[in-house]
């Protein structure tokens, strides 16, 4: 392997003290935290097993954080409770703090309300 590749194969972790593969090389038995999800697995408190670098120009490099998937666990099940609080969650975060309508969209952090609170001439009531 040569180049900027080279730089990121360190199967033993000596340089980087993790064991550290080029993006997309990493070997069987790794995933990281989305491919273990889209398994309906979780890490369950393991540690990072290794990483994957990715070189870029003009900054470092990006970094994905490798687990085990034999030491993965299921992901815990949606409880009634879980449900009720993510729903009253997402309805503080749709509700405009002005007119204290459900706007059906997430306020915009920028606006602060909602789009007709936020821009009246362009939306008249």
């Amino acid at each position: 392997m040569g180049g900027s590749f080279g730089k990121c194969f360190d199967p033993d972790g000596a340089h980087y003290g993790l064991p550290t593969y080029p993006w997309r090389l990493a070997p069987d038995g790794f995933a990281t935290r989305r491919q273990l999800r889209a398994r309906g697995l979780r890490p369950g408190g393991q540690p990072i097993a290794a990483q994957i670098l990715r070189p870029r120009y003009r900054r470092g490099p990006l970094v994905a954080y490798l687990y085990r998937v034999d030491r993965a666990k299921p992901v815990r099940p949606m409880t009634d409770g879980r449900r009720a609080a993510l729903a009253k969650a997402m309805l503080a975060r749709r509700t405009c703090p002005q007119c204290l309508n459900d706007a059906g969209y997430v306020i915009p952090s920028s606006l602060g309300t909602c789009v007709t609170c936020a821009y009246p001439e362009e939306y008249p009531q």
